[in-house]
């Protein structure tokens, strides 16, 4: 692989995407990194860290440095950054890329500015932020440049960006911090609560993705959960349906649903009389829980379809965003000199 000199990256919670122009998605591995504390050395990043989360030795901790969307350990982020722009793009001493970076639409200067620094400091010779749903829809294959009103919804990790784009700007939006890891939070809960077990993350991630259910199915799906249980402190498995997955979901679905119906309610008339001839559309990892597009549809009366590839749309926009780079330098020129 030769140099890459211009490269995006979809910076989630749960995952990281790394696109680059010319080549398309080169690398997608989770946003977990894994730490020595005696020595503070990296043992290992993406999913080879993600298999030690929960099985890790005293002196070693599995942890993810992005919550909610944003960034909240700076230092490891920076170092995790650094280790897939090097292993993507060879990047060295004298070569630094280009680099375009997804924030979720809510996120504070401070945020950016944190995002921007640590994207700097990895190896990026010029760094360029661009909203998620933006991205998403870009990369959904939606012409946002148009006049006509689309909507998204991006569900992603650790947020879920809710927004209407025409005319190729957000025209009204809102992000929430419910996504794909408040699923697996509402999982743990639900099997605490009900069933007096204690599992894990990636125990509940797996529930989530084989009987997780956001709309009655049309056969009840059952699946062997393992744990422990908090009676007797011993290891445990019991049989769940995807009926009472769905009871365990109910709050972070009915709060996406709210927060959609909420940006419904703040959009122009005309553009909502656009949306709803066209749809919403779905992305984000999210986007792959069984029945969440009918949920969404029978909330709002609205057609909602799940975009082709969910999870890559996010990389795959800021990708075909990298084409009008020079656009994006020359208005960050013009910007600093109407400053001074």
């Amino acid at each position: 692989m030769g140099f890459a000199d211009e490269v995006g990256i979809d910076l989630g919670t749960a995952n990281v995407l790394v696109y680059i122009k010319g080549k398309g998605i080169v690398l997608e591995e989770p946003t977990v990194v894994a730490l020595n504390r005696d020595t503070n050395e990296i043992v290992a990043v993406g999913e080879e860290a993600r298999q030690m989360l929960g099985r890790t030795p005293n002196n070693i901790i599995a942890m993810r440095p992005l919550k909610d969307g944003v960034i909240s350990d700076y230092d490891v982020t920076e170092r995790m950054l650094k280790y897939f722009i090097r292993k993507t793009c060879k990047s060295g001493k004298f070569f630094r890329p280009k680099i375009m970076v997804c924030v979720p639409s809510g996120v504070t200067e401070v945020e950016k500015r944190a995002v921007r620094e640590a994207s700097i400091q990895a190896g990026g010779k010029s760094v360029y932020l661009m909203e998620e749903p933006v991205a998403a829809a870009i990369g959904a294959g939606l012409d946002i440049t148009k006049p006509n009103g689309i909507m998204i919804i991006d569900i992603g990790g650790g947020t879920t960006d809710v927004a209407v784009i025409a005319l190729g700007g957000i025209v009204t939006s809102n992000s929430v911090k419910v996504a794909g890891d408040s699923f697996d939070e509402a999982i743990i809960k639900y099997m605490r609560k009900e069933h007096k077990l204690y599992i894990g993350e990636r125990t509940a991630e797996e529930i989530k993705m084989t009987v997780g259910t956001a709309y009655p199915r049309e056969q009840i799906v059952v699946h062997e959960c393992r744990g422990r249980d908090l009676v007797t402190g011993l290891p445990k498995s019991i049989e769940i349906t995807s009926k009472q997955m769905m009871e365990a979901l109910e709050e972070p679905l009915q709060t996406i649903c709210e927060t959609v119906h909420n940006v419904l309610e703040r959009t122009p008339p005309e553009l909502a009389a656009d949306i709803g001839n066209s749809g919403i559309v779905l992305t984000g990892g999210g986007a792959l829980l069984h029945g969440i597009d009918m949920r969404i549809a029978e909330r709002t009366g609205i057609p909602v379809r799940i975009a082709e590839n969910p999870k890559s749309c996010v990389a795959i926009g800021t990708g075909k965003a990298l084409n009008s780079i020079d656009l994006l330098e020359k208005n960050q020129m013009n910007r600093r000199r109407s400053m001074i």
